[in-house]
């Protein structure tokens, strides 16, 4: 089986050889490099292709937003998993406008930045669920540019706001008691109506736009 090749970013040795035992650690991943800082991590993402890196924010150099940034145009096929001690609104959105796939707590326990890692490499968009609630009810300021957005159903709204929170497909069925054929049926109307090609396209789209907020 093909390993989940991860590389570590963040300026902290200590966390750093953390984080390498606990991803060595599963039977899926491996750790195929680190970095200490925003240039070593950008470079590094460049000459080894990693599937999924794990972004801190606050780094020398380049800090965890500017070196997105950077690998959403030199590296568009490395994933960003944004790990940071920050919880405010302004960081997260800040982060997943710079193409992050997933941002998770620091003082997250060990099996949420794994699930973290495995729904970000499948093509999803991650939220800490102590974050999702804040992100997902925050003020915006929506616009209604995008095609068909007015189309979408209260039933593909309730969908949409629970593949942001990280649920999967199983689990959201679960939750509003369909079959997971039809928890895939609603995700696929909505990129089909708002013309997306990505699940993460989609969520990054609706949380930066405000229509997955609240009502």
């Amino acid at each position: 089986m093909k390993k989940l090749r991860v590389l570590l970013a963040d300026d902290h040795a200590v966390l750093r050889h953390g984080l390498k035992l606990l991803v060595d650690g599963q039977s899926d991943m491996e750790v195929v490099g680190e970095a200490g800082d925003g240039h070593a991590a950008c470079k590094q993402a460049q000459e080894l292709a990693p599937d999924i890196m794990v972004m801190d924010i606050s780094m020398p150099e380049l800090n965890g937003a500017q070196a997105t940034e950077r690998l959403r145009v030199s590296c568009p096929r490395v994933k960003i998993l944004v790990l940071s001690a920050y919880s405010d609104e302004a960081h997260v959105r800040q982060l997943l406008a710079s193409g992050a796939s997933g941002y998770v707590l620091k003082r997250t326990v060990a099996e949420e930045l794994i699930k973290a890692l495995r729904a970000v490499a499948s093509g999803g968009l991650y939220l800490d669920p102590a974050i999702a609630g804040l992100i997902l009810s925050g003020p915006t300021a929506p616009t209604r540019d995008h095609k068909a957005t007015g189309q979408i159903t209260a039933r593909e709204h309730e969908v949409l706001l629970d593949v942001a929170r990280g649920y999967s497909n199983k689990e959201i069925g679960e939750r509003l008691h369909l079959s997971v054929k039809t928890i895939e049926g609603h995700k696929a109307r909505v990129m089909e109506k708002l013309d997306f090609k990505s699940r993460a396209e989609l969520v990054r789209h609706a949380l930066q736009q405000g229509w997955l907020q609240d009502e």
